[in-house]
């Protein structure tokens, strides 16, 4: 009986192991995602400058329209929920939007003081 109850245990000690190791894999992965979004802002922020120096509009629909598609085909092939999808990009979008606005209403240029 002793053997089994030690079994159990080792069991329940190596199903916690895997989940710990799965958690991590998840924290990494999650860092690695963060770092990308970050990323991807920061280059949304020098597509402001430039249409900010080069006098091009903020709203670019066709664009927003280009970055939902790859968005859904993603979702598709990797089996997610397309609504979802479109509604993390929606979110990211409006955010860069922001941002952009921000950016190429300002009257100082990068780097200046304020």
């Amino acid at each position: 009986m002793r053997e089994l109850a030690d079994l159990a245990t080792a069991r329940e000690k190596a199903d916690q192991d895997t989940l710990e190791m799965l958690r991590a894999d998840l924290d990494r992965i999650d860092v690695e995602f963060l770092a990308a979004l970050g990323a991807r802002v920061d280059v949304c922020r020098s597509i402001a400058y430039y249409k900010r120096e080069h006098g091009v509009p903020m709203m670019q629909p066709h664009r927003i329209g280009v970055v939902q598609q790859r968005a859904a085909r993603f979702a598709e092939a990797n089996g997610l929920d397309v609504t979802f999808m479109k509604q993390m990009y929606d979110l990211i979008i409006e955010e860069t939007c922001r941002i952009e606005d921000l950016i190429i209403d300002a009257d100082t240029e990068p780097g200046s003081a304020a």
